[in-house]
């Protein structure tokens, strides 16, 4: 199944990077691209994409007033919406949630992470970047409010994932950690989310840090944005290195 994706974003060269990335897995089709909030309702319409990709600040309509009308009560085959940008203030990010977004990244968060949020979105699941979701558990370090109980019991396995995802982990290095595949990382997520419930991982993530899971209730750890394996530095050769060696 091909995911088709209408992006919008007021900046050219935005619009460029993400048609590469996008356009490069054999299973999304990128449909148009639209310049403001009300070419992309019009486009949406036009086109009936699967997922539209919304920057927030742009002229005559802003993303969230563009993502209210294409998720309004009554409309037939409404598309997902991931809102992707720069301008990450959290009243933005729950009112883009609240509204029916199926996820929020911030535009450095790298090919990794947008290739799998389109994803998640078309199959009905909502990522939000853990940088944000680490930002938005902050406030919850100095009370701790009474936490919800799950409808069933989670398993072991799926406490030690709902703990890396409460410190800000990605899928990728969730599965690093406990040795398991990026599938079986979201068969988990899935079932958490049934268990809680929960609508996504921002609120997985809030549930840890209610009911204490997290040890300690420090700060969730920084989260590096997803640019793919980090290169090794070369080594200087050294004054008694072999001659050719180049480190």
């Amino acid at each position: 199944m091909t995911i088709r994706v209408l992006i919008a974003d007021d900046q050219a060269m935005v619009r460029a990077g993400f048609a590469m990335i996008l356009t490069a897995e054999d299973d999304i089709d990128v449909v148009g691209e639209a310049t403001d909030g009300v070419h992309a309702v019009e486009l949406a319409e036009l086109h009936r994409p699967d997922v539209v990709l919304m920057d927030i600040r742009m002229p005559r309509m802003d993303g969230l007033e563009a993502l209210r009308r294409l998720t309004r009560p009554g409309t037939a085959n409404p598309p997902k919406v991931v809102v992707v940008t720069t301008f990450d203030d959290d009243e933005y990010v729950q009112r883009a949630l609240t509204q029916g977004a199926s996820g929020f990244l911030i535009k450095d968060s790298g090919p990794a992470l947008l290739v799998e949020a389109i994803r998640a979105a078309a199959s009905g699941e909502a990522l939000v970047s853990p940088a944000i979701t680490v930002r938005l558990l902050r406030q919850l370090n100095s009370a701790v409010p009474a936490p919800r109980e799950p409808h069933t019991a989670l398993s072991e396995r799926e406490k030690d994932l709902v703990r890396l995802v409460a410190r800000g982990l990605t899928n990728a290095e969730i599965a690093d950690e406990l040795t398991i595949s990026v599938g079986t990382v979201k068969t988990h997520l899935g079932n958490v989310q049934t268990k809680l419930p929960a609508r996504n991982r921002v609120e997985i993530a809030a549930w840890a840090w209610e009911s204490g899971m997290v040890e300690g209730r420090g700060e969730p750890r920084p989260v590096a944005a997803v640019h793919g394996p980090r290169r090794r530095a070369r080594r200087r050769p050294g004054p008694d290195d072999p001659p050719g060696r180049r480190g």
